[in-house]
């Protein structure tokens, strides 16, 4: 009687994906860093707002940035570049990173070039405690949550056949993780601004 001939998975765990880990806590850091030398003047809460933009316009612009490129000129798959291996290893969790989706190349064209400029103005805007600060805030948090859910719903609609739940890291580390920092932060900030122009309002009203 023949023997079963067992096909061993995949490995979770690859010299790519602790590079792709390692390379997003290198984001932060540096994103920290930037936050110390340019807000040095700022309140501690402001500091850890700085630390955030500072990550995002990096994630951006550094990862996302060249995405879009590899999505308009190819795809992720086809390509053999550094970044495309870092893409490749979250398109295990959601495919459709790999192949140009529409949708998402569309989403991620308008993050790398919107979201990616307002953080850093701002970042001008806490700095210097310009009045617009809570306009330019409010509108890259609701740019941000747009971006989330528009990422996530369309393939929720059709049953999710593009994503791989499969195991913890996937799901927890992968999808829910990464995409819900854009999810929570953009929440707390939007929090943050509401308090502050609440606060302003009872302050002119006072006054007259």
């Amino acid at each position: 009687m023949a023997e079963a001939v067992s096909v061993d998975e995949p490995a979770l765990f690859t010299p790519v994906t602790g590079i792709s880990l390692l390379a997003c806590a290198a984001q932060f850091a540096v994103g920290y860093i930037f936050a110390q030398i340019w807000g040095r003047k700022c309140s501690s809460t402001d500091r850890w707002v700085l630390v955030w933009l500072f990550y995002d316009a990096i994630v951006h612009i550094t990862l996302e940035g060249p995405f879009v490129y590899m999505s308009l000129v190819g795809t992720v798959a086809a390509s053999d570049s550094v970044l495309a291996e870092l893409w490749k290893e979250y398109g295990k969790a959601d495919q459709r990173w790999l192949h140009s989706d529409p949708t998402i190349v569309s989403l991620e064209l308008l993050t790398v070039v919107l979201d990616g400029f307002l953080a850093l103005f701002l970042v001008y805007a806490v700095v210097k405690d310009k009045h617009y600060r809570h306009f330019v805030q409010i509108t890259l948090c609701v740019c941000e949550l747009y971006g989330g859910w528009m990422t996530f719903c369309p393939d929720w609609l059709i049953g999710s056949p593009n994503l791989n739940t499969s195991n913890w890291l996937y799901l927890w580390v992968y999808l829910v993780f990464f995409n819900g920092v854009w999810v929570v932060v953009p929440g707390l900030l939007l929090y943050q601004s509401w308090n502050d122009l609440q606060r302003s309002h009872h302050s002119l009203k006072k006054q007259k």
